[in-house]
């Protein structure tokens, strides 16, 4: 299942500085459109009345595999496809946007984009969450300065704070990982969600799995046979494990990640929707475990 953060509008605090330098979602080979909006969302179907099945986030380039009326068909840089709105997209014409050397990505939960380096003079330009692009305007970084100049995709010119971005990419120790996503408690469960505006269950573990410099499948159920995995037995679980819970092992419809001491996070519509943690031997967990994965470093 695939399962998500209220919009906190605060940064990323200081005891998470040293692990503010992680990865962001990648731009796919070859793009020839980007990411237009903070967060777009992938259909089944050509139509905005179909189920989601994922989203793709601002900044990042996509490939255009066919065109339906007012919908595209894409692919991200996860091998994932769906359809979006062609007005949720821009166009790159032969160029890149946000490229290497080039690029910022966002580190806060939600950063705020401005017209001008000021936050009282407008309202922002866009809100942005998580892991979304910006293009540098010199390519370079002045760590003495607050602010950034960056170009939007609309090719606009705005201002981002320095506190919200990152040039880097650092790629996390499974605790320092662990300590990242806690960061996220609270956050909505949102149904295709990729996003610090709202993941579902296997799109937090994917994200999480990025910042440790893996690629991971996007659904539950592709991920708990993936081969980037090894099978752990119950008793034998470690930090950092991918548990998966459904009603056998062809009907995965859960993930979530152990964190020790009979504690998991996971991001789920039950209850309070949301990222929390839970405990395994609770019910309806302890019924509903079918199997765990050690993710191969």
């Amino acid at each position: 299942m695939k399962e998500p953060l209220l919009r906190l509008g605060f940064a990323l605090t200081a005891s998470i500085a040293a692990v503010a330098a992680t990865a962001a979602q990648q731009t796919v080979p070859n793009a020839d459109f980007v990411v237009a909006r903070p967060v777009v969302n992938m259909y089944h179907n050509a139509s905005a009345m179909s189920d989601v099945v994922s989203q793709a986030l601002y900044g990042t380039g996509v490939l255009t595999l066919s065109r339906d009326g007012d919908f595209y068909n894409i692919r991200t840089a996860d091998d994932y496809t769906g359809w979006v709105k062609a007005a949720d997209l821009r166009p790159l014409n032969g160029k890149t946007y946000a490229g290497e050397g080039q690029a910022v990505h966002v580190t806060s939960l939600s950063a705020n984009v401005y017209r001008e380096p000021d936050t009282t003079t407008h309202a922002p330009l866009l809100n942005l969450p998580w892991e979304s692009r910006l293009e540098l305007v010199d390519g370079k970084i002045d760590a003495t300065k607050r602010w950034l100049q960056v170009r939007l995709v609309s090719g606009d010119l705005a201002w981002i704070q320095q506190g919200d971005v990152s040039a880097q990419t650092k790629v996390l120790s499974i605790d320092a990982m662990l300590q990242l996503a806690r960061r996220f408690i609270g956050v909505t469960y949102t149904w295709g969600g990729v996003s610090s505006f709202g993941y579902d269950c296997s799109g937090f573990m994917q994200m999480l799995e990025r910042q440790r410099g893996i690629e991971m499948p996007r659904d539950a159920s592709v991920q708990a046979k993936w081969s980037g995995g090894v099978p752990v037995d119950r008793k034998d679980l470690e930090p950092g494990d991918l548990l998966y819970f459904g009603s056998r092992p062809e009907h995965i419809t859960h993930t979530g990640m152990y964190l020790g001491n009979g504690e998991f996070i996971n991001d789920t519509p039950r209850g309070h929707p949301g990222v929390q943690i839970d405990r395994l031997d609770d019910m309806p967990w302890t019924q509903l475990f079918v199997t765990a994965r050690r993710v191969k470093p």
